[in-house]
């Protein structure tokens, strides 16, 4: 079993940048960049609404095989190593676990989730279950799971494994620091390495959408503003100087 050291978080006003995109935006801008499928499959919204971004912490459970687990964690709390990603919590971060998309374990109840939004956790994204729904509800946590369980978190076949390592969830890989920007479209992935780029790219991108939502909602024709075709180019630069950046779609 392995817990790593903590992890490099990124500068915040990239965190904001991205969260402001949304994650239908963010997954489309890296699609074209190359990341075929940034998306968590199977963690959805359990709080319509809600939206985060934030660096991942990673958990990563794996199949129980008794030669490496027990029912010692249960005297000694400290071997209870899905506590310790909690440990490295700061204020903006999302839990990201790998609990192999098990559906009969929760991963964390009302306790430890009641402590990660005490130490400030934007939310959770699990590929499993958490439990206590009822309380879980109350505390108004921003969550992105497949389901809940009245099961704990080692009571079946799972046993966590590491912490802060590079895990798969939903399909995704994901490397602790990655931001994930998730809202009720879903969750997504974004490699730090190309987060500057997604947003750079975006800003393009918004400012014609702008545009072109305008014109599509005045009946205008879906072959001429969407995508912006070469033809309504210039017509779309006179509507910018009109309205510059911040001032679209007033």
């Amino acid at each position: 079993m392995t817990h790593t050291p903590d992890i490099t978080r990124p500068d915040r006003e990239l965190v904001a940048a991205l969260h402001a995109l949304g994650a239908a935006t963010v997954a489309g801008i890296l699609g074209h960049m190359g990341i075929r499928n940034p998306h968590m499959s199977g963690p959805v919204s359990w709080n319509q609404g809600k939206s985060i971004a934030g660096p991942a912490l990673t958990l990563q459970f794996m199949p129980k095989r008794e030669d490496l687990y027990g029912e010692g964690e249960y005297a000694d709390p400290e071997k209870q190593l899905h506590r310790h990603v909690l440990y490295h919590v700061r204020e903006g971060d999302i839990v990201v676990v790998d609990a192999r998309a098990d559906m009969t374990a929760g991963v964390f109840g009302d306790m430890m989730s009641t402590y990660f939004k005490g130490r400030g956790g934007a939310g959770m994204v699990i590929d499993g279950c958490l439990r206590d729904y009822p309380n879980l509800r109350k505390l108004d946590l921003p969550l992105w799971v497949r389901g809940w369980t009245p099961n704990f978190h080692t009571q079946t076949g799972l046993m966590p494994f590491a912490v802060n390592v590079p895990i798969a969830c939903g399909g995704v890989t994901v490397i602790p620091g990655d931001i994930v920007v998730a809202d009720d479209d879903g969750a997504v992935v974004v490699p730090v390495a190309l987060a500057g780029k997604v947003v750079e790219t975006s800003k393009v991108h918004h400012e014609w959408e702008d545009f072109s939502r305008m014109k599509l909602m005045q009946g205008a024709p879906l072959q001429r503003y969407y995508p912006l075709h070469d033809d309504a180019r210039a017509e779309y630069e006179e509507w910018r100087r009109a309205n510059p950046a911040g001032q679209a779609g007033t």
